[in-house]
């Protein structure tokens, strides 16, 4: 048997954790644009947003999610608007708060619905769909 190198062994290491990096994708356009549209969307609404018991309005809550968005995007770990809901706009990354979602009148309901249900409306328009 040959002894291995403290080189070898560093390279054999990096071999069994580079994988993980190659599982990493980037969003395809039209994730991007389904991604954008829920942030907009969100900005444009009448819908306030809880987080860490807070309520925001809509501007600031479309722009905490624009950047947990961004640090996703630089870290390669969102590939589809269901990961950005899942990674971002579920719940606090910090006190795993789950982030809630009022409309007008409409009974608060958990973000992560919420945006599921406007990314399924989203969808319908897009390939015109009725």
């Amino acid at each position: 048997m040959h002894p291995i190198s403290s080189s070898a062994l560093l390279l054999a290491l990096a071999a069994t954790l580079h994988p993980l990096a190659a599982l990493a994708e980037k969003p395809t356009p039209a994730a991007s644009r389904e991604i954008e549209y829920l942030i907009e969307h969100l900005k444009a609404s009448d819908c306030q947003f809880m987080r860490n018991g807070t309520w925001y309005e809509p501007g600031k809550a479309a722009a905490h999610l624009r950047q947990k968005y961004d640090y996703l995007l630089k870290k390669d770990l969102v590939a589809t608007a269901e990961e950005f809901i899942a990674r971002a706009g579920t719940e606090s990354s910090i006190s795993s708060k789950p982030y809630q979602v009022r409309c007008g009148s409409s009974a608060t309901q958990p973000s992560g619905a919420w945006l599921t249900s406007e990314l399924a409306a989203y969808r319908k328009t897009a390939t015109g769909s009725r």
